[in-house]
């Protein structure tokens, strides 16, 4: 029987299914995480690849989450003739109702899904011989009784990763209901932040900053401990499950596995490279904290609050946004990613959205009972994302429902983060 951490699925009858083509990359299929850690680490540090496929990020939601709710990893390895690895598809399966579905380790909590690629993995690789190599990866994972799934669904994939056209992009894909933000960043905050906001615009982010001064001192600061750093994400947490309680949306931290979750991030030495958590201080209260990830050169907005208190008004959002940044080019990161969501303050800093793409595809007749519902429901949900009027009515009308269960009064400050409007 096999474990969570078992060794790779190599069985030889397995292996038979390959083509002959001397050109065909060796394939090994691991159910768990243990045993693939060392090459992973290694390949992650040179791969392309985004800060959601590296390992600490998806074995702490293994950890914490997979591993509570029946997610079996499916991590599959693809080496050359000589043994150097030419990708990694970071994939799982999970239940999905009277179904298994096939789909990216961490889906839900990673904004970006992909595989980890050789650096010259798109000149070795054509999308032919990256069929192949998809086809022969579902035929191993259909062939163990663990591993079948009967439906296929990979979410938020985006067009390229990194340099590197995104080979899961040739099968065929739909767009996802949310697009992506990021912006490249200059040498310096000055010369970045001129290019970016009128000079009205930030006579007025001065005028507001200086009124927040009036209240104490303000201060970006790193917590330099795991204790600091836990007591800012505690206060992100509170911050942002009123936000969450005020739109009437389902809080993530309630989920269980997910504060454990975040809170390893923010204060494991494992992590230290990758996890940055942050807060910024009016004398000596936190009034916004970020918990974001630096990988690749780039800085990933990913989780951030601000307070619903009577300095609200004064955009502490805005204030702690613009010290990310500063700290994002003083560490000689190149991108500010602000990652999934079409929130329109992205719009002030970013030219414009890029895509994501999904893919579904049906495996069994249990995959098609559950594939057509998930289809309308994503194509609904791209409709009224996608139509202004439509989502500000559905937004007013959830907020409207929260209001009357009495979590919140309608009218209240809320607090914001990424993928809000504040900043």
């Amino acid at each position: 029987m096999l474990t969570a951490q078992s060794m790779p699925l190599e069985r030889p009858e397995l292996r038979a299914t390959a083509p002959a083509s001397a050109r065909a990359p060796d394939l090994a299929v691991y159910d768990g995480l243990q045993a693939v850690e060392s090459a992973w680490r290694g390949f992650e540090r040179l791969a392309d690849c985004t800060a959601f496929q590296t390992y600490e990020w998806l074995s702490a939601w293994q950890r914490h989450i997979g591993a509570r709710n029946d997610v079996i990893p499916c991590i599959v390895v693809a080496r050359d003739a000589d043994g150097a690895i030419l990708c990694i598809l970071p994939l799982a399966t999970r239940p999905a109702g009277f179904a298994r579905e096939l789909v990216f380790l961490g889906t839900e909590l990673c904004d970006y899904n992909a595989p980890l690629l050789a650096p010259d993995f798109s000149a070795r690789v054509d999308a032919a011989e990256f069929a192949e190599l998809w086809r022969r990866t579902l035929d191993q994972l259909q062939q163990h009784p663990r591993l079948r799934f009967d439906m296929i669904r990979l979410e938020k994939m985006p067009e390229a990763v990194r340099a590197q056209p995104n080979p899961m992009l040739s099968l065929p894909t739909t767009p996802h209901p949310s697009g992506c933000y990021a912006t490249p960043l200059a040498q310096s905050w000055e010369a970045f932040y001129a290019a970016k906001r009128s000079s009205s615009t930030r006579r007025r982010d001065r005028t507001k900053r200086n009124r927040l001064a009036e209240f104490g001192e303000v201060k970006f600061i790193t917590p330099a401990t795991p204790a600091g750093a836990l007591e800012a994400l505690s206060v992100l947490v509170e911050q942002k499950s009123a936000f969450f309680a005020q739109r009437g949306i389902a809080n993530l931290f309630a989920r269980p596995g997910y504060l454990e979750f975040f809170r390893e991030l923010a204060s494991s030495p494992r992590t230290a490279g990758l996890v940055h958590v942050s807060e910024l201080r009016v004398g000596s209260q936190i009034v916004a904290a970020n918990l974001g990830l630096t990988f690749g050169g780039r800085y990933y907005y990913v989780l951030s609050s601000y307070t619903d208190g009577e300095l609200a008004r004064l955009g502490p959002g805005a204030v702690h946004l613009h010290e990310l940044m500063r700290y994002a080019i003083e560490k000689q990161l190149t991108i500010f990613d602000f990652t999934i969501g079409d929130e329109p303050y992205k719009l002030a800093w970013c030219e414009g959205a890029r895509p994501l793409c999904d893919h579904v595809a049906v495996a069994t007749w249990r995959g098609g009972l559950i594939a057509a519902p998930a289809l309308t429901f994503k194509k609904l949900k791209r409709k009224i994302k996608q139509t202004p009027l439509l989502w500000a009515a559905f937004s007013k009308a959830r907020a409207f429902a929260a209001a009357l269960s009495g979590r919140r009064q309608p009218g209240q400050a809320q607090p914001a983060g990424a993928g809000e409007e504040a900043p």
